[in-house]
């Protein structure tokens, strides 16, 4: 069953600007009450399109490196990439629908 990979910042390159798959991050903390809303969303998400989208999370209090180079000032943020790009983002929890629309366009 597959579930969202931790990512950090020592790590984003390769799982995320090196991945053959198209990605969603998920930037988020433990603090946040929107992130656990749409925790179980994104978990869902990966199983989903196991296979076919990469699903990663990354805590921005522990990674604030990669945060700031994305420019990440609300979390949840979770931004698209695909061959090393950032294609979309969405900020805040929404409903599911919204992020498989998103999921959709970018796996063509």
């Amino acid at each position: 069953m597959a579930k969202p990979i931790e990512v950090t910042d020592a790590t984003f390159k390769s799982e995320v600007l090196e991945s053959t798959v198209p990605v969603l991050v998920d930037f988020w903390a433990e603090w946040c009450g929107p992130c656990k809303t749409i925790g179980p969303v994104v978990a869902e998400l990966a199983q989903d399109y196991e296979g076919r989208l990469k699903v990663a999370k990354i805590d921005v209090d522990r990674n604030n490196v990669i945060a700031g180079q994305f420019r990440i000032m609300s979390i949840p943020s979770l931004l698209f990439f695909k061959g090393g790009e950032k294609v979309d983002q969405v900020i805040g929890a929404v409903p599911k629908q919204n992020l498989v629309h998103k999921i959709e366009s970018i796996l063509g």
